[in-house]
C-alpha cells in the first residue's frame, strides 16, 4: 500500500515472471495511448495483445515481470531481452503506473537486476529518452553509467555485482 506521501515502502513491492503468459494486467497498465506511446512508441493503440504477443514479446529468451503491490495488483511491467550476449540483458518496455510513481521505480530497478541475474547476466543495458529527466535520474542514480546518445535516447548500462 503507498504510504501518505503516495510513495511506496521499499518492501511494499514484489516481482512475479509473466508465466504463464498473461497480457491482461498489461493492456490495463497501457490503456491509455500516451502511456503505450511512452513504453513502445510503434505498437498500436489500443493495446493488443496479439501483436504484442507475436511482436513485441515474442523472442524465446524475453522474459517479462509484472511489480505487484500487497495487495496482488500489478502495478509495473518490464521485460528483460538478450542484449549483446546471454551474459548481457536488455531492460525494455518499463512501465510504473501513475499511482505508484516515485516510489516504485527504484524498486523495479532492483527487481530487474535481481532478475537479469537469476538469467545469468553480468550487466544490464537500457535506453532512455533524453526528456524523460525523472527516468535518467533514476538510472544515474541506481549506478547506470550513459554509454552514448543518439535520436534523443541515451543508451545506459550496469555491471551487476
Amino acid at each position: 500500500m503507498p504510504q501518505p506521501d503516495g510513495k511506496y515502502a521499499l518492501s511494499d513491492l514484489s516481482l512475479r515472471p509473466n508465466t504463464p503468459f498473461d497480457l491482461r494486467p498489461l493492456e490495463r497498465l497501457l490503456a491509455e495511448k500516451a502511456d503505450l506511446a511512452l513504453v513502445n512508441p510503434s505498437a498500436k493503440h489500443p493495446f493488443d495483445p496479439l501483436e504484442w504477443q507475436e511482436k513485441w514479446l515474442n523472442e524465446p529468451d524475453d522474459m517479462s515481470f509484472y511489480l505487484v503491490d500487497a495487495s496482488g495488483r500489478e502495478v509495473g511491467f518490464f521485460a528483460l531481452r538478450i542484449g549483446i550476449g546471454p551474459e548481457v540483458r536488455h531492460l525494455v518496455y518499463v512501465f510504473v503506473e501513475e499511482a505508484a510513481r516515485g516510489g516504485a521505480g527504484k524498486q523495479l530497478a532492483a527487481h530487474a537486476e535481481a532478475a537479469a541475474k537469476q538469467l545469468g547476466a553480468i550487466s544490464v543495458t537500457l535506453k532512455v529518452e533524453l526528456d524523460n529527466e525523472p527516468a535518467l535520474a533514476l538510472y544515474e542514480a541506481a549506478g547506470y553509467e550513459e554509454l552514448g546518445r543518439s535520436n534523443g535516447m541515451a543508451t545506459m548500462h550496469r555491471d551487476l555485482d
